[in-house]
């Protein structure tokens, strides 16, 4: 264990994923969304030898467990380090304000900041802004997202032509989306774990059963990066291990929501595949 606290921000906003997955498969971005991340784009194409020009990738898998800040990744360095040894980039990443999870998810999946999306507390309508399933559906492209019952994702990105698989519990979710990569149908999935963020308000960040949803977040990544591997060889692949925002204790119990280090700053690991 390392007591690594962040004492600054990180620069590189998680507004900007959003074009990052649509620069990997040549889709063209929505011209209001923030700029694609240059390292990730730079090591899959220097991964997957492919020119400018043409599709880096052609499956996008995006993991987002919530809630896992940067010093609860670092502190656990001895559970987290298996994340780190199966990806090839490992970027520090910045939340959005105010750092609750519709919000956050709003900002990666649409390019825009909270008051150009418009959920800005913690609330979730449907977005009626152009995201990047928007984009990607323009370009043809089938996509499936996997959440939890009630959660943001599962909500605000509904009432577009692509497929929701929503479940009532982390691992009905987790099993359909092993029998999606089996499938091998989909360009992208979204899957969407909300166990560390719940046992954390529930026992604080660092409680037993909070420690426990951390190591299932990271040994699912790391069980998808295999599963892929097996089962998508004719594909390159980018699998992306993406909270949303981090957290903090308050009191006995664990909560998040506030412009500091401790809830905006998270890792966000890409593996190339």
């Amino acid at each position: 264990m390392k007591n690594n606290y962040d004492k600054s921000f990180n620069t590189t906003c998680i507004t900007q994923v959003g074009a990052t997955i649509l620069k990997l498969l040549d889709v063209d971005a929505d011209e209001k969304m923030a700029p694609f991340i240059p390292e990730v784009y730079e090591t899959a194409q220097k991964k997957f030898m492919v020119d400018e020009g043409y599709p880096v990738c052609d499956r996008i898998f995006m993991y987002n467990p919530d809630a896992i800040g940067s010093w609860v990744f670092n502190y656990y360095d001895s559970v987290t380090e298996q994340a780190d040894v199966v990806s090839d980039l490992k970027l520090p990443m910045l939340s959005v304000v105010p750092p609750v999870t519709p919000v956050c998810f709003g900002s990666m999946y649409s390019g825009l900041l909270p008051s150009e999306h418009g959920i800005q507390k913690y609330e979730k309508p449907v977005l009626k802004c152009t995201t990047v399933f928007d984009k990607l559906i323009e370009d043809g492209k089938k996509i499936a997202i996997i959440s939890t019952e009630g959660d943001s994702i599962s909500l605000i990105f509904l009432e577009r032509n692509m497929d929701y698989f929503i479940y009532n519990s982390v691992k009905a979710c987790n099993e359909k989306a092993v029998q999606l990569i089996n499938e091998d149908i989909y360009d992208v999935i979204v899957l969407y774990n909300t166990n560390y963020d719940y046992w954390m308000h529930r026992v604080s960040p660092k409680g037993a059963l909070a420690r426990k949803a951390l190591r299932d977040n990271i040994r699912t990544y790391c069980q998808l990066k295999e599963l892929i591997s097996q089962k998508w060889t004719s594909h390159n692949v980018a699998l992306a291990f993406a909270p949303d925002h981090g957290c903090h204790r308050k009191g006995i119990l664990g909560t998040h929501g506030i412009n500091k280090p401790c809830d905006m700053n998270i890792y966000h690991l890409w593996s190339f595949i």
